[in-house]
């Protein structure tokens, strides 16, 4: 069974710890509407999807 041979530092330790940032969703404005909406999804303000309306707006 493999041992360590030295103690792992607190550096080296935590070094392994450091990812937990987001990164902000890019966003896009819709061809129709001009709102911000995530790109390859339908807008929630106008319901519209690749030039066609796909949801019913509200």
């Amino acid at each position: 069974m493999a041992v360590p041979k030295r103690k792992t530092s607190k550096a080296r330790r935590d070094k392994r710890r450091a990812n937990w940032k987001l990164t902000v969703p890019g966003l896009i404005a819709c061809p129709q509407c001009h709102e911000p909406k995530m790109p390859h999804r339908v807008c929630p303000d106008c319901g519209h999807y690749n030039g066609k309306q796909v949801v019913k707006a509200e």
